[in-house]
């Protein structure tokens, strides 16, 4: 089962679940539907957490299968659009969704853009799986934006796996700035640092 599949098994057992499958099923027939019902989902699914999807809420599965119902030739802009003039829970929404949406590398603008704001939301929306696309320096800045403004390293995919020495050299400098004005390093990041300079060792 795919996570678009899982995400609307889910979403259909909630009470929210009629509303949800009539807004797809409008989508699919007529897709110009699609923008406002993503804007109404906030007030008529609810925020409430899926049951289920940890990090999920009802509001952001409805949005996520909304986008993936746009026609491929429209997917891109019409993603772009709904996240430039979309509030925080659409941005993040859409955000969330990039890894499901077959539209390739044309969302690294949006997680560009979600990584250069100050709402810790939205930045460890933007380092979900679909930030493999990030270049490597990219990615390192947004691991240490992470740090800095407390977002657990959690939210970032592939972690393990991209940590490289220069990020170590980054997380080394900061720490040491955090120590010269006497205040500690989030303990995930301390965690990090030293298993990545032991592995250099």
């Amino acid at each position: 089962m795919t996570r678009l599949q899982r995400l609307r098994a889910v979403l259909r057992d909630t009470p929210q679940g009629e509303w949800a499958d009539a807004a797809l099923t409008a989508a699919a027939e007529r897709p110009e539907t699609i923008s406002r019902s993503f804007a109404q989902a906030g007030r008529r699914a609810g925020r409430a957490p899926l049951p289920g999807i940890p990090g999920w809420t009802i509001d952001e599965a409805a949005r996520a299968l909304l986008l993936a119902a746009l026609p491929a030739d429209r997917a891109p802009a019409e993603t772009d659009d709904l996240y430039r003039y979309g509030d925080a829970d659409e941005k993040r929404a859409v955000l969330k969704a990039l890894p499901m949406l077959p539209i390739g590398t044309a969302g690294l603008p949006l997680l560009h853009d979600a990584i250069r704001t100050n709402d810790a939301r939205l930045l460890a929306a933007a380092l979900g799986p679909y930030a493999r696309h990030l270049d490597q320096a990219a990615w390192r800045q947004a691991v240490l934006k992470c740090v800095f403004m407390g977002v657990p390293l959690t939210a970032v995919d592939g972690l393990d796996e991209r940590a490289d020495h220069e990020l170590a050299a980054m997380l080394a400098a900061f720490s040491d700035e955090r120590a010269a004005a006497g205040r500690p390093m989030p303990a995930d990041a301390a965690a990090l640092l030293d298993r990545l300079t032991r592995e250099e060792a």
